[in-house]
């Protein structure tokens, strides 16, 4: 597998790629379709063990779900890898949906969900910006905090 410029900022950031975690069959963790890939919920795993459980605005601070959401952008990068063989055919990254398990009186996802979107801008710069959309949910599979979904346009 080519690592190329990508993976090595990733390094150069000081971040790992923990994954992939693949989704359950017949789930893909990635579909490529018309230039398009797009993740299945990444979950905030390291080595198969989700770091972050329970809910915000409860038993997880606004801070461990921002970095929940980091691992859970790193997850994704680690699925789109494999699923394209290298990070450097993502020319932008599009959208990132991002699901935070929450009380009905925590109105902070966003804050949350900066966790990924930050990850994603470091690592591609100017192509890492993207449109978002950070929703609060009663429950998330496996009882995780935060669940990441992303979608990236490929070079040619």
């Amino acid at each position: 597998m080519d690592h190329g410029r990508i993976r090595a900022r990733v390094a150069e950031l000081g971040l790992t790629l923990h994954g992939p975690h693949p989704p359950h069959d017949p789930l893909d963790a990635v579909v490529v379709h018309d230039g398009i890939a797009r993740t299945s919920g990444q979950l905030p795993r390291i080595d198969g063990v989700l770091t972050c459980l329970g809910r915000l605005g409860d038993t997880v601070s606004v801070e461990e779900g921002r970095q929940a959401a980091q691992v859970c952008a790193l997850n994704a990068l680690a699925v789109l890898e494999v699923a394209l063989g290298s990070l450097d055919r993502i020319s932008r990254v599009l959208t990132v949906t991002g699901f935070v398990s929450s009380t009905p009186d925590f109105h902070e996802q966003p804050a949350v969900v900066d966790g990924a979107s930050k990850v994603l801008a470091d690592v591609f710069g100017e192509a890492g910006r993207h449109t978002r959309s950070a929703v609060g949910v009663s429950a998330l599979p496996r009882n995780g905090a935060v669940e990441i979904e992303v979608t990236v346009a490929l070079s040619e």
